[in-house]
């Protein structure tokens, strides 16, 4: 186990990345915002297997955050996170500043239409935008051969594929599942801000999204009608307010009234303060 390198400038991180890819190793990068857990371990260790040098960037981006939310309450932990890259052998750390990825005259952006006025987009407007931006920035310096992002944010990841396709960054998005504790919560970085009573009704996602399964298993179609019930058993939650339980397509993100082919069920619910997300995908 050995400490991985540490960039803090895109030049610095740029001028390493372009000497591992000139004598020829396949570089993996994995874009975080820090506050390290399993699942980004995960994201890692599958990046290990299929690269020669691997990348984590730690980057809190504050434009894919709006004006009310957690932006500077977001977890900080450096330290940690590094003692994480160093135990899944990563080879590079970039962790830059706000004031070297936007430069004080930056004015272009990054925008996919079509998928991201859907789900998320609707109560986050601007989030995919800032997200599409930092990524193609994080693409432009490191050149991976590979970028490895998590299913649990699906839509995220959806508009991710498109954006690199559509640019032709001929990089290849490598989607790895999602990453649950025992009680079957999705793990969030964001999980650490729940009370213990928040964290126990937490469980109402995964839980809703099983039983989802569970019926359309047994033939149930009607979209309306199971987002009903999934509203229904999380609603029972007495710190439970929810933001949107869609059926979407897993493509287009498309509401579906009917399921059919491959559909994403998809939710977002504030436990308290705390934003949660959860998915899963449907071959009917």
């Amino acid at each position: 186990m050995s400490k991985p390198q540490i960039f803090k400038t895109p030049s610095e991180m740029n001028a390493w990345s372009k000497a591992a890819l000139r004598d020829g190793h396949a570089v993996g990068l994995v874009p975080t915002m820090g506050a390290l857990h399993d699942g980004h371990r995960s994201l890692i260790e599958r990046a290990r297997t299929e690269n020669d040098r691997i990348v984590v960037s730690v980057f809190v981006n504050p434009t894919q955050f709006g004006p009310n939310e957690d932006f500077h309450n977001y977890p900080r932990t450096f330290d940690k996170d590094l003692k994480v890259c160093a135990a899944t052998n990563v080879d590079a750390l970039f962790a830059p500043e706000t004031k070297d990825m936007y430069g004080a005259h930056a004015r272009t952006w990054v925008d996919v239409g079509g998928l991201s006025d859907t789900l998320c987009g609707l109560s986050r407007p601007g989030h995919f935008r800032g997200v599409c931006t930092v990524v193609a920035k994080l693409f432009n310096i490191v050149r991976p051969d590979r970028a490895y992002f998590g299913r649990k944010d699906a839509q995220q990841l959806r508009i991710l594929q498109a954006m690199t396709r559509d640019l032709n960054f001929g990089i290849e998005i490598v989607p790895c599942d999602i990453v649950r504790e025992k009680d079957g919560v999705a793990l969030s970085s964001r999980n650490k801000h729940l009370s213990p009573e928040q964290r126990k009704q937490a469980r109402s996602l995964s839980r809703a999204l099983e039983h989802c399964r569970q019926r359309v298993a047994a033939g149930e179609r009607d979209a309306m009608k199971l987002v009903g019930e999934m509203t229904e058993a999380i609603q029972k939650q007495p710190d439970a307010e929810i933001d949107y339980i869609q059926m979407v397509d897993a493509d287009t993100l498309k509401e579906l009234e009917k399921l059919k082919g491959s559909v994403l069920v998809a939710l977002a619910v504030n436990i308290g303060k705390t934003r949660l997300i959860d998915n899963m995908e449907l071959n009917v």
